[in-house]
């Protein structure tokens, strides 16, 4: 399984970096070296950040939390919303609006305002308003349904936030980061490794990569997903219930446990992933 994954992403030429002239130095840990200009990434690290990915994505989902996708470039967009919609989590495919995760009451209001005009259309198709009222109202309705739609079922702020290019998506990571919500990023040569709680080194502009690493994270929320739902079973036929008000660990203290099948403490800080 594990050599069908590296065939997989090497297929998919996840280990082509950017030009060496335009790389981040906080990348050399995971650069395997230079070809005709170009940097190669390390596939072993891509490795170990996609399975470090998987396990912390399915121990997240399987305590009930959901977890977000934000990749608007061209080259994600379809990807998402095809993998993401099909485990019924949530993606931002559109511009990433400010507030989404820092004023989410706001963003809520705005899904209640799309419901209401959906209503209006639902009872008599605009037909009680003029002419100009109800070409106001599409584009609203049209508007907010295209940058919201990936986001309308998130009632609450996700458990986790994957990102495709830490460097289009840094206002999603600093909000992201403002709120304690882990990142977990598929980063280029050219990105910022020290945004990202797990970093994915690999070429994040081509269409083939970034499909292979969505569909593994996608098949560790489906695994989380159906844990979730063993669980409650489980608990009821013990007669135990459900674990609350346990003390909250760090995030690097999780990914850790997560990592090596250890128990670390609740005191270790919050730091950001150096690579």
């Amino acid at each position: 399984m594990a050599s069908s994954l590296v065939q997989d992403l090497i297929e998919a030429g996840i280990h082509f970096g950017q030009r060496s002239s335009g790389w981040n130095p906080k990348m050399a840990p995971y650069i395997y070296g230079k070809r005709n200009g170009i940097h190669i990434i390390d596939i072993k690290e891509t490795v170990k950040g996609l399975l470090l990915a998987k396990k912390f994505l399915t121990k997240v989902v399987a305590e009930g939390k959901d977890v977000c996708f934000v990749g608007t470039k061209r080259q994600a967009r379809s990807v998402l919303e095809q993998r993401v919609g099909d485990i019924k989590m949530h993606y931002v495919t559109e511009r990433w609006l400010g507030g989404t995760l820092t004023n989410f009451r706001t963003i809520r209001q705005r899904l209640k305002r799309l419901e209401e005009l959906e209503q209006i259309e639902q009872h008599d198709n605009f037909a009680s308003y003029s002419k100009k009222m109800e070409s106001q109202l599409r584009r609203e309705k049209a508007k907010i349904e295209r940058n919201l739609r990936g986001i309308r079922a998130m009632d609450k702020l996700p458990g986790a936030l994957v990102v495709i290019d830490v460097k289009r998506e840094v206002n999603a990571l600093r909000e992201a980061r403002k709120l304690g919500i882990p990142t977990i990023c598929l980063i280029d040569t050219d990105g910022d490794p020290d945004l990202a709680d797990i970093p994915i080194p690999g070429n994040d502009d081509s269409m083939r990569s970034i499909d292979v690493v969505i569909r593994e994270l996608c098949l560790a929320c489906a695994d989380g997903k159906q844990a979730r739902e063993a669980r409650p079973r489980d608990e009821a036929a013990a007669g135990q219930p459900a674990a609350e008000g346990q003390p909250r660990r760090s995030r690097r203290a999780q990914f850790r446990a997560d990592d090596e099948g250890g128990s670390p403490t609740a005191t270790e800080p919050v730091v950001a992933n150096n690579g």
